[in-house]
């Protein structure tokens, strides 16, 4: 079993945490303006229907 040859440094450990916390904020930062834009109607990238359809969905059946 492969087994390191030196203990990593707290240095290096905490820089590597700081990193995968940073992408992780970033990400839910991304998906919170996302939502927010969707809620307040400013979302331009895609489709996202604002509208009650449960008569139409009623009809197809």
């Amino acid at each position: 079993m492969a087994v390191p040859k030196k203990k990593t440094s707290h240095q290096k450990r905490n820089h590597r945490r700081a990193t995968w916390n940073r992408k992780a904020r970033l990400a839910a930062q991304r998906a919170m303006s996302l939502g927010k834009a969707v809620l307040s109607g400013r979302a331009k990238g895609f489709h996202y229907p604002m509208e009650d359809t449960e008569e139409g969905e009623a009809e197809d059946i």
